[in-house]
Formats: structure tokens, sequence, C-alpha cells
């Protein structure tokens, strides 16, 4: 009998482990870190408080492990599900799409995470900041790619991540608002499906990273930066007037 308490008890405490996080995840978006309550976690999650200080030491570490979650997380998913040699197009749509999907699986996510940044991030430690760093550099890669291939017009990272997630972030954190208000807003975004908001984040990426077209008819190259440059030492075959 002891063996199989043994066995079964790493995935008890990862059951309650579990719960504490949906738990803590739903009480911070609802009132924030200051207002959240461990009498309120706990009970929502079905342990007392002891559970809690023995998974987490404290309430920042719960809040602190929830953000860190979600980053590694993301990051293994955008690694693992961007194939390298795709067109930089998909794999810019890959990207977002990833991103959608895991804010849909973690409802409570957005509003935690506009939280945080208006207070300028007082919780963010490396352990969080590590995986973010990761995402961006998956991203720096795509659009690095993308110039090298003459597709992209050279564009800094970090804005067209924030170009990606400050929409998504928005669109998910509104919803209780536009519910709301939805006979005062106009169309009221009923029928506004999360597809169509994704779709519509892809395409405005795109169009904003896409390179200037080649003059017509020329040798044109593309440089580093996805601009079109006439090759040197060409001169034009036309004749001057006389």
């Amino acid at each position: 009998m002891v063996s199989q308490y043994r066995a079964r008890r790493p995935s008890a405490e990862r059951g309650t482990r579990d719960r504490l996080l949906a738990a803590g995840a739903e009480e911070f978006s609802a009132r924030g870190f200051e207002g959240a309550k461990v009498d309120r976690i706990a009970a929502r999650a079905g342990v007392n408080k002891a559970m809690l200080y023995y998974h987490f030491t404290n309430k920042a570490a719960l809040y602190r492990e929830i953000l860190r979650e979600l980053f590694v997380s993301l990051a293994a998913q955008l690694a693992a599900g961007i194939p390298a040699e795709s067109p930089p197009a998909d794999q810019i749509r890959q990207f977002v799409r990833t991103l959608a999907a895991e804010m849909a699986r973690r409802p409570h996510f957005p509003s935690i995470w506009l939280r945080e940044m208006a207070e300028s991030g007082p919780h963010l430690d490396a352990s969080i900041l590590q995986p973010i760093g990761a995402i961006l550099d998956i991203l720096e890669g795509i659009l690095r790619a993308g110039e090298r291939r003459g597709h992209f017009r050279a564009a800094h990272p970090l804005v067209v991540q924030m170009g990606i997630v400050a929409p998504l972030l928005l669109f998910a954190a509104s919803a209780p608002t536009r519910a709301r208000f939805a006979t005062v807003l106009r169309g009221g975004g009923r029928g506004l499906r999360p597809e169509a908001v994704t779709a519509h984040i892809e395409a405005a990426t795109l169009a904003a990273l896409e390179a200037p077209a080649r003059p017509r008819g020329s040798a044109a190259a593309v440089d580093g930066a996805g601009v079109a440059v006439r090759p040197r030492g060409r001169t034009s075959s036309r004749r001057a007037p006389r």
C-alpha cells in the first residue's frame, strides 16, 4: 500500500498544483495582484492555504509561475510548430495563430498581462523574461529570413510583436465590455468570430512587412533592409538626346 501511495502521490500533487494555478489565474484576472486573496485562491482550488504555500511559497510566487508557465509553453510551441523551410509569410501566419490559440486556451491571461504592463511589470523576473526573449528571437529569425529572400522590409521584432499581441489582448479582454454594450456599439461585435480577428491580424502584419516592389523591367536586387537597389556598374543603354 505504501508503494501504491508513493506511485500516486506525484500525480496527485500535480493535480493540486494545476488547480492552484487555474484558481490563481481566475482570481488575479478578476481582482489584480493586490486585490487577490490567498484564501479565495485556496478555496477555489479546494485546498487549504498551507497547500498553496507548500507548492508556491507565497502569492507572488504563484502569480509569477502563472506568467512563466504561459511563456515557456508558448516558446516551446513556436519553436516546434513553425517549419524553418516554409515560406516566411506562412511562418508569420503560424506565429500569429499560435499566439491566438494560446490566449484562447487561457482566457484569464489577457487581463492579467494588461494590468502587469500598465503597472510597468513589477512582478517580472528572469524566469519570465527569458522565455519572452526566446519568443522574440523566434520572430526575429522569421523576419530576417524574409528579408534575405526579399519578401519583407526591415522591421524591429519588438514592434512587430506588439502589433500582433496588442489586438489579440484587447479583443480577448474586451469581450465582457463588448457584450455589455452590444446595443450601443455599432454592430455590437455580434457575429465577430475569433478566427476573423486572427485573419485580420495576419493580413495587417504581412501588409506592414511587405517589401517594396522592384521597378518593372529592372534587374534590381534587394539589399539587407529589403530595399530595391540597382546593381553597381550598370549604365543605361539610352543615348543622350542631341
